[in-house]
């Protein structure tokens, strides 16, 4: 079976399916797989009763309601509702929002720059602003909630809220922010621009030392990286001494970005593997000869905002003894998401399976627990404690969530994680040669 992949879903955060599906920070758009056996299994086991209990409900609303009822209308409140008690990665994608979708995931559109998810209420919480947007400038902080857009309250059947922050450049847009560590609700106004996300941005720390910053996995983000490496490398003399990675705030994109990085830092390997229900969800990847840095150490940096194909190049270097982790336990989304376009322009947003790094651990609801612990600069600052997969309504249920432990981890801002994080690459066992490869 061929293996196809398209472009990426990043509006809540993500891994990447063959041919159907891709959410490292989450799907891909894809067709359903509705000819496969597995498919037409389902279809015969259609609930007759279940189906002819809802056509009852359904004519009743119809005849009985207080008011006229639209058909339109009263079908997508049906097909939302089908969605609503699954993961909450699993929407409802109108055409408009479908088409915002696909456009943000090619790294330029009109809005105000911010990675969401909606939650059950109705609300959107705030995975991560995106680097160098008016959502950054204006100070929006992962985990905010925003609870009205103009001072319209969402309410809890409206399917994806965030289609108002869309926008021609230039006009405005108020936000009603609920903070932890705040009293009251506060409002944002933030002027739209057009978002063009440069997702890899890079510099030297000190001598032979470089710094990537990955903001999210686009198309071309892995062909970025490697030429900002092969920059850093250059201005290094030929050869770097060391790399931090940093993947803060990073809420995910197109799994096949985050492979292909980890590619070019491991020699051999497995990457990541998926497996769901369906055997269109089972994939594995793993490396090709050829380590860019040539065994030079990596310390890859991360927070509570980093998620999904994140988690996976993070995940895939420290299982393989290639890098370090440094910062703070991650978002854990572990699970993958499909996008399967409908007849009519729509598309359904669906939960597929599950990702697990190569030590054969998923860390849906988890997370990744750092090798070395960083905290906030101010030790009073824990306003995105307990901003975790875990913490989302309704998730899907990890594999070790029941485990003993605190799941979530803090956003750490600022230049200081940077300088921790090349602290810890000096030191002799950031190498990974001092490290064994870890168990295949």
């Amino acid at each position: 079976m061929s293996l196809r992949y398209l472009i990426p879903l990043v509006l809540a955060t993500a891994v990447a399916l063959p041919a159907h599906a891709q959410e490292g920070g989450e799907p891909a758009q894809a067709e359903a797989p509705i000819d496969s056996p597995d498919a037409e299994t389902a279809e015969a086991k259609v609930p007759l009763d279940e189906i002819r209990r809802y056509v009852s409900v359904y004519n009743a609303v119809k005849q009985a309601y207080v008011e006229p009822v639209d058909d339109r209308k009263l079908m997508h409140s049906a097909i939302r509702g089908l969605l609503f008690d699954l993961d909450p990665h699993s929407v409802y994608l109108d055409k408009i929002d479908a088409d915002s979708f696909e456009e943000q995931s090619r790294g330029a559109y009109d809005g105000v720059g911010v990675e969401l998810m909606r939650q059950p209420d109705g609300s959107l919480r705030v995975i991560s602003p995106i680097d160098e947007t008016p959502a950054a400038r204006a100070g929006i902080k992962a985990g905010d909630v925003i609870t009205a857009i103009d001072g319209k309250p969402f309410k809890p059947d409206e399917g994806d809220n965030s289609g108002p922050l869309r926008g021609p450049p230039g006009s405005k847009v108020t936000l009603t922010i609920v903070r932890e560590g705040r009293d009251k609700p506060f409002d944002l106004t933030i002027q739209r621009e057009t978002i063009r996300i440069a997702s890899v941005r890079s510099k030297m720390l000190e001598p032979g030392y470089g710094y990537i910053r990955v903001s999210a996995f686009q198309a071309d983000t892995a062909a970025d990286f490697e030429s900002k490496l092969d920059a850093l490398k250059a201005q290094a003399g030929g050869k770097l001494r060391g790399l931090v990675i940093d993947l803060r705030s990073n809420p995910g994109g197109l799994l096949t970005s985050a492979v292909q990085i980890a590619d070019d830092l491991l020699e051999s390997g497995k990457i990541v593997s998926t497996r769901g229900r369906i055997a269109i969800s089972d994939a594995e990847f793993a490396a090709t000869p050829g380590d860019r840095l040539n065994g030079a150490p990596v310390v890859v940096l991360v927070d509570a905002g980093s998620a999904s194909a994140s988690e996976v190049l993070a995940g895939a270097l420290r299982d393989n003894g290639r890098a370090r982790i440094v910062g703070s336990r991650t978002f854990g989304k572990g699970s993958v998401q499909t996008v399967l376009p409908l007849d009519n322009g729509d598309s359904v947003k669906l939960t597929t399976a599950r990702y697990y790094t190569p030590s054969g651990k998923s860390i849906q609801a988890l997370g990744i627990s750092p090798d070395v612990v960083l905290h906030p600069a101010k030790a009073d600052d824990k306003s995105v404690r307990n901003f975790s997969e875990a913490s989302l309504p309704g998730h899907l249920h990890g594999d070790e969530e029941d485990q003993p432990g605190e799941n979530a981890g803090d956003v750490l801002d600022g230049d200081a994680p940077i300088a921790s994080a090349l602290v810890e690459l000096k030191k002799p066992v950031a190498s990974a040669a001092s490290k064994p490869p870890a168990k295949q």
